[in-house]
């Protein structure tokens, strides 16, 4: 009587999927918010209406009464505009609809780096931004605005303008995260348009009362206005604006890192806890 052996089966153990990496998940959450921008075409049509509306509105309503020495009053709003682009922007409306609607607390049941999720978000506000940006300066072109720093010039102040839109965007994120809800975020959304009524975007400091000035002068708005302008208007910054690019650009970039560190510490903290 033979006996035939049977050898055990070798158990196949599969291997550990290994959790996404930081970068994968910023750039999926990123391309996911962009994928909702385009299928919503409101929300690029409204983010570059509101830039071009306040546009044409100072530069054919108020431009003629407000007077900004040698530099024409064109030259002196677009670079502004530019600039603060991103505090027009309705961030803050998207992240509280992603957590009104329990998006984030999906993210976070998943082994995935949760600050970069926000990075994520900030990736795609930054991308809307700057198409906000891009329809101001071509409209702004179309009115008369004109370059006189020349291209090296023109395009630092894009960069500039890209770095101030990635920096905004934490605030919009942070400010979407601690309102709960996208009414709420709607709202609260615009306690930070003091931001660019008081400063240098739309008229000279020296034109407010003297208590006001001060706390124009020293704020991000008025920092990072000056820099874009200073770097398109070229020539004699010191004697036309009354600093150097110089000066205007680097305070420009500290205003630019602080707002990137506290807001982005902030958010991330604030979407740990949700």
């Amino acid at each position: 009587m033979s006996t035939t052996v049977t050898s055990p089966t070798r158990a196949r153990v599969a291997a550990p999927l290994q959790p996404p990496t930081a970068w994968a998940t910023a750039t999926t959450y990123a391309g996911r918010t962009i994928k909702q921008f385009i299928r919503t075409p409101q929300l690029l049509v409204v983010n570059a209406v509101t830039s071009v509306m306040f546009l044409l509105i100072f530069r054919f309503v108020f431009g003629g009464a407000i007077q900004t020495g040698p530099v024409r009053y064109v030259d002196f709003l677009i670079p502004a505009l530019a600039a603060v682009s991103g505090l027009f922007a309705g961030g803050a409306v998207g992240v509280a609809e992603d957590a009104d609607s329990g998006l984030f607390d999906r993210l976070r049941s998943l082994p995935v780096p949760r600050p970069a999720v926000l990075l994520g978000r900030s990736m795609a506000d930054t991308a809307l931004i700057t198409w906000g940006t891009f329809i101001t300066l071509v409209v702004g072109f179309i009115v008369g605005f004109r370059i006189h720093g020349g291209l090296l010039g023109a395009l630092l102040a894009l960069g500039l303008c890209v770095l101030f839109a990635a920096s905004f965007s934490w605030l919009q994120i942070f400010l979407g995260l601690v309102s709960g809800t996208a009414q709420a975020a709607q709202g609260i959304s615009f306690s930070v348009f003091p931001l660019i009524f008081v400063s240098s975007a739309y008229v000279p400091v020296e034109s407010m009362p003297g208590w006001l000035q001060p706390v124009a002068e020293n704020q991000p708005v008025t920092a990072m206005v000056g820099a874009v302008r200073a770097l398109t208007i070229g020539g004699n910054t010191e004697a036309l604006l009354g600093h150097t690019t110089t000066w205007f650009v680097m305070r420009a970039l500290l205003w630019s890192a602080v707002l990137l560190v506290v807001f982005a510490t902030l958010s991330t903290r604030k979407f740990t806890r949700l």
